[in-house]
């Protein structure tokens, strides 16, 4: 029950921080282009960033 336990922590803290969402961009990226380098957590966290700044909704203002 201990483990359970813990990897239902690790789990929510991987959800929380969003370092699962940079594991699930890897695996798309290469599904889809197999042959193109993965970009580095560095360079997806740049490229989230600016993909969030361009989209006009996302803003209140």
């Amino acid at each position: 029950m201990n483990t359970r336990w813990v990897r239902a922590a690790r789990w929510y803290l991987r959800e929380l921080t969003g370092e699962s969402a940079y594991d699930r961009y890897c695996e798309r990226h290469r599904r889809h282009h197999p042959l193109a380098p993965v970009p580095t957590r560095r360079e997806y966290q740049a490229l989230r960033t600016l993909h969030q700044e361009n989209r006009s909704h996302s803003r209140c203002c």
